[in-house]
């Protein structure tokens, strides 16, 4: 089990193996561009987070923050765990227990 120091939620390598798997397939929901990491992305952020738990967000080239800082720094921001990155694109998972059972993914 691997725990995010930032938000006390444990994923097991199991369940990231799962969320990178439904991951593959969504479009980046959020583009870090060059005004960086402004209160409106974070809050467009929680916004993606509380309708889909599970969203991808894409670090564009003109980004003013290093890309391995900006997703660590998104992820606690947002209370959700950084389930992958690979390159510019990251993978962020936060559960939201309000949302109707078939749409929860329940890694």
């Amino acid at each position: 089990m691997t725990t995010d120091p930032e938000t006390s939620l444990t994923l097991s390598n199991t369940q990231k193996k799962t969320l990178r798997s439904l991951g593959h397939h969504l479009n980046p929901v959020i583009l870090i561009g060059r005004e960086g990491l402004t209160q409106s992305l974070i809050a467009s952020t929680l916004a993606a987070l509380k309708a889909h738990e599970l969203i991808k967000v894409k670090i564009g080239k003109n980004a003013p923050v290093e890309r391995n800082e900006a997703a660590m720094e998104l992820a606690r921001l947002t209370t959700s765990t950084l389930v992958q990155q690979i390159g510019r694109v990251v993978l962020l998972y936060r559960p939201n227990p309000d949302l109707p059972i078939e749409k929860q993914i329940g890694a």
